[in-house]
């Protein structure tokens, strides 16, 4: 380690770009850690901000405090480091065994990257989105975001904010969508798709990926717009369809499904059928959760429940964790998101699933939700997963859509 200490010695300094911590061992900890520099009260410190769950945790360190703190998580917790300095970039793995291999690259042109990077010290920088401010984008002007110089309308800036913070969501599982050569992805729902050409500018245009999407929504008029403005654009490999999320078979296999805001039990039809796509990434924001809140039935929560408003907020709750469980059940290791602040939509929860690696055979549910081949199963998670969630069921007197439609299938196990 102690060339880790001699790397950071060299990088915690006001020429530090930012350092990242991330791959993390235990994700309730912290997710990812970023660090940059700045001015506090006349002071250089280092600011660390910790991404837990859906907040943002803030601490400032001194260049000492900051070495420590890496080294400790470097050891504890993260498996990678990333340092981004004027002169020089360093990678820094962790191996499962605790060997750390440190790889530097020299800058030649340390001049061309201040400018490039804009080292900003001050306390509250501009935040930097993935689509930049003040840089013209075709779909975001025709769509009433931008005005034709680039300027982000004032009326539609929670919009603009909206869809960076979409594309973070995908910016972090790209090492997922980067191991195939061709990414085949499919948006249920996709309405005036905002997000879906935002998907493909990022994915194609800025990382330039081959990619296919597929937008699926049940308007026609919506549908006919969406064709004519990708066509104007010239976006190949992104097409329009009018269709049903139950019904849609186009596809046998899909690297990533995307479903914004599909209308109560819509949203498990299309969460079934990227499970049964083998789906490497699925992105969710579910919407008018309405089925469990006529199901749910519990004596001992009927002080509560007695509420209209508290059921139908907790029933809400309920059907996404639900589903998130139901997911973990089928080999993806699955988040629970903020998408937006709770301040412009109570709808604000995106539920974010990756693929584990290893899967073993199809195997099928019985009906008290516990599996027919245990014995087979060596994944305690994945056990333990579905035994909370038939105690759930059971509870609370539910039997939801999604349950239903994959205890139709078999479902692809987690070892």
């Amino acid at each position: 380690m102690e060339n880790l200490r001699e790397a950071l010695e060299e990088c915690t300094n006001e020429q530090l770009y930012q350092l990242i911590m991330s791959n993390a061992k235990d994700k309730t900890l912290a997710i990812k850690v970023k660090v940059r520099p700045i001015m506090h009260k006349d002071t250089l410190v280092f600011q660390a901000s910790s991404y837990v769950g859906t907040k943002v945790l803030h601490a400032n360190y001194t260049k000492a405090e900051l070495i420590s703190y890496v080294m400790e998580n470097l050891q504890d917790n993260f498996k990678q480091l990333e340092i981004e300095h004027v002169t020089m970039k360093v990678t820094v793995l962790v191996s499962k065994k605790g060997k750390v291999t440190i790889k530097k690259k020299k800058n030649t042109d340390s001049v061309s990257l201040v400018e490039s990077k804009k080292i900003d010290l001050s306390h509250n920088r501009t935040k930097k989105y993935i689509l930049e401010e003040g840089k013209p984008i075709d779909f975001l002007i025709d769509l009433g975001v931008q005005t034709k110089e680039g300027k982000t309308v004032h009326a539609r800036y929670d919009k603009f904010k909206q869809i960076n913070r979409f594309l973070e969501f995908i910016e972090d599982i790209l090492p997922t969508l980067k191991k195939k050569e061709k990414i085949t992805i499919l948006d249920f729902g996709c309405g005036k798709s905002y997000l879906t050409f935002a998907m493909y500018y990022y994915l194609k245009v800025l990382q330039k990926m081959d990619i296919h999407i597929i937008g699926l929504d049940l308007k026609e008029d919506v549908i006919a717009t969406c064709n004519s403005l990708k066509d104007k654009y010239g976006y190949e490999g992104l097409n329009f369809l009018k269709g049903d999320i139950g019904e849609y078979n186009g596809v046998t296999e899909v690297d990533m499904v995307v479903t914004l805001h599909a209308c109560d039990i819509a949203t498990d039809f299309a969460l079934q059928k990227a499970v049964k796509w083998n789906a490497s990434v699925i992105l969710s924001v579910p919407c008018c959760q309405h089925e469990v809140n006529k199901q749910i039935q519990c004596k001992e929560l009927e002080p509560l429940l007695k509420y209209g408003l508290i059921k139908e907020r907790m029933a809400a709750l309920i059907t996404d964790a639900y589903r998130a469980n139901l997911l973990e059940e089928c080999g993806y290791d699955t988040q629970i998101l903020e998408f937006i602040d709770m301040e412009h939509t109570p709808k604000n929860i995106l539920i974010r699933a990756v693929k584990r690696p290893a899967l073993t055979k199809m195997t099928k549910r019985s009906e008290n939700g516990k599996n027919a081949n245990t014995k087979d199963i060596n994944s305690k998670k994945v056990d333990s997963v579905r035994e909370e969630r038939a105690a759930l069921e059971s509870f609370l007197h539910l039997h939801p859509t999604l349950g239903k439609l994959l205890d139709e299938e078999s479902l692809p196990i987690q070892k």
